[in-house]
């Protein structure tokens, strides 16, 4: 920028040659600049003004615009979408079918402690273990007089009445903050679906409460969701019918002097969980450690109905009879000749006893549980078809049930798939899987031949499945499973009035080490369907090296262990499932029928 001079030095000197006042000249320069510097800064005020007043019109007919919009929009009440703090306390309550309570969440304290505002940290300590008895007094009044530790926790949670007594004591180091605790009212009722939960995240002033097995985790997020608004997890477990079966699998386990057990209750229509049971349990309040040695199934943690995967035996024979009715090689009345010798790729195949069936139709092979039987329809079928229907009935793959548990018990089955294993895998060796697999397969079978993921969660409604094989096929198989319950191993699982149906299964315990199987350990199951001319639930009983002890000998088969626990259980759940006794048989032609 070129600035002229106030007082040009030519304009000087003719001026004074003219006889002109120099300063003049300066003064009207000073006059002409000031004059320039007003106009520059006039024209950015206004250039400001402007720009200041276009934010204003936008800004106000952003303003207007919004309200216009609101005021055309219908009213609602607004829902809440995320916490206001960095920790989200809140949990939703989970409740059974009916609305009954069996999770929720209950406000407490934890216990603090400030060491450096401690007046008598010795005497605070000794007082805090006659109300903890697993603190150590020693221990914690060192940790009190540490001079670096400015915070320690005493207690995550703790109860009104220990609070109490801790405000007794009179320390002013000694603080309280806000908890929401995970309660669970019902004790060890259905712990294995519940699982637990624990604290995540925390301060002083609020703790998150995280699932840590069962649907508790499976379901984390959305019992965390604060758009809930409060709404509970409707599961499809019957808090009553759930009591039921617990009580009783505990009695004939104690019975049968059994090692552990299990039994899954599923609606064959919805795939819906009822009641599935574990023996031995926990109580969620108070979870146990896991075991960190030894085998995990000693564990009362483990869930035997899902995690435990079983040679289940015998149970498996009706889907060999199905595929084969199905697929038209026989009819329940074809005559099969099981007598010796049998034998696959070098090996012998014997029957229980060893015992001589001669010639039997296919009902009678399931009804007297041929071995030999049941391998020439697994041959007749064939490994590659029977491994497909296997897959389509759900037993080679976890189930989708809601608990993280579920994913750990996939099935174990051969990688090839051989002569011998089809034959081995159609009387239920060679194959291990859940009582909650064989539970999804039975309903297939009930349903009339649609297999249904099972599921924990309420359904209101049937639920779409895929057909695995035709309602006749279904209805014969229904049929051959009523005639082992009033003609074969199954006699004592009749209750009266209610026409059960189901197939034992008693299958040799294998050995953690070496190979091989014990003598004289076994795993018992009897799988159930009731009524059997319409069925609507079906019944997994399982026990763990089960030994009956009321006769001359020890008797470990399914239809002396496994059957009268099944069957006092049905007589206790069937009326709280709303099932009225019929006295009357239906006939033949009704079981067969394939009218839903």
């Amino acid at each position: 920028m070129i600035r002229t001079p106030l007082r040009p030095l030519a304009r000087i000197l003719e001026a004074r040659q003219n006889g002109e006042n120099p300063d003049a000249i300066e003064r009207e320069n000073l006059r002409i600049r000031h004059e320039q510097m007003r106009d520059k800064s006039r024209v950015r005020a206004e250039g400001r003004l402007l720009v200041l007043g276009i934010a204003f019109f936008c800004a106000f007919s952003v303003i207007g615009a919004r309200m216009g919009m609101l005021a055309a929009s219908e009213p609602a009440e607004p829902r809440a979408q995320v916490s206001g703090h960095s920790i989200i306390a809140s949990r939703a309550d989970i409740v059974d079918r009916h609305g009954r309570v069996l999770a929720t969440n209950m406000s407490t304290h934890s216990l603090y402690a400030h060491p450096q505002q401690m007046i008598e940290p010795d005497r605070a300590a000794n007082a805090l273990a006659g109300i903890f008895p697993d603190i150590d007094p020693d221990r914690l009044a060192a940790r009190f007089k540490d001079p670096k530790r400015k915070f320690l926790w005493v207690k995550r949670k703790i109860s009104p009445e220990q609070m109490q007594a801790v405000h007794d004591i009179g320390e002013p180091g000694l603080l309280f903050g806000p908890r929401e605790m995970r309660l669970y009212p019902n004790g060890a009722l259905a712990a294995h679906v519940l699982g637990g939960a624990s604290y995540g995240a925390e301060d002083v002033h609020a703790a998150e409460v995280i699932g840590t097995a069962g649907i508790e985790k499976f379901l984390d997020e959305e019992l965390r969701d604060p758009s809930r608004a409060g709404a509970p997890l409707e599961l499809s477990i019957d808090m009553t019918v759930q009591a039921a079966a617990e009580e009783v699998l505990d009695a004939g386990m104690k019975l049968m002097n059994a090692k552990g057990a299990a039994s899954v209750l599923m609606d064959v229509r919805t795939g819906e969980v009822i009641s599935i049971v574990s023996l031995p349990d926990f109580d969620p309040n108070d979870r146990p450690n896991p075991l960190v040695e030894g085998n995990p199934s000693d564990s009362p943690l483990f869930n035997r109905a899902v995690q435990g995967v079983y040679e289940l035996g015998s149970t498996y024979k009706i889907f060999a009879a199905a595929q084969a009715i199905d697929i038209g090689l026989v009819n329940k009345n074809t005559v099969i000749d099981t007598k010796p010798p049998f034998e696959v790729s070098g090996f012998k195949i014997g029957e229980f006893a060893n015992k001589n069936y001669g010639e039997l139709s296919v009902e009678k092979i399931i009804v007297k549980s041929s071995n030999r039987g049941t391998g020439k329809l697994a041959l007749a079928i064939g490994p590659k078809r029977q491994k497909e229907f296997l897959k389509t009935l759900g037993q080679l793959d976890a189930t989708p049930l809601e608990i993280v548990e579920a994913k750990g018990g996939a099935p174990l089955f051969p990688k090839r798939w051989t002569d011998l294993s089809a034959v081995t895998i159609s009387y239920g060796h060679g194959i291990s899987t859940s009582p909650l697999h064989l539970a999804a397969g039975y309903a297939a079978l009930a349903n009339g031949g649609i297999y249904v993921n099972p599921t924990l969660l309420k359904r209101n409604e049937p639920a779409t499945g895929t057909r695995v094989m035709s309602e006749q096929a279904a209805a014969t198989a229904r049929g051959i499973l009523r005639k082992v319950v009033t003609e074969g191993t199954a006699s004592f699982a009749e209750v009266p009035g209610y026409h059960v149906g189901g197939k034992t299964g008693t299958a040799d315990k294998p050995k953690e080490r070496g190979g091989g199987y014990y003598d004289d350990k076994v795993i018992a199951t009897f799988a159930s369907i009731f009524p059997a001319h319409d069925p609507r639930y079906v019944l997994i009983v399982t026990l763990d090296e089960p030994v009956e002890t009321s006769g001359k000998k020890p008797r470990r088969t399914a239809g002396w262990t496994a059957v009268p626990v099944a069957a006092e259980m049905t007589g206790r759940i069937a009326p709280l499932l709303g099932l009225r006794p019929d006295f009357g048989e239906p006939g033949l032609e009704k079981i067969f029928s394939t009218s839903r």
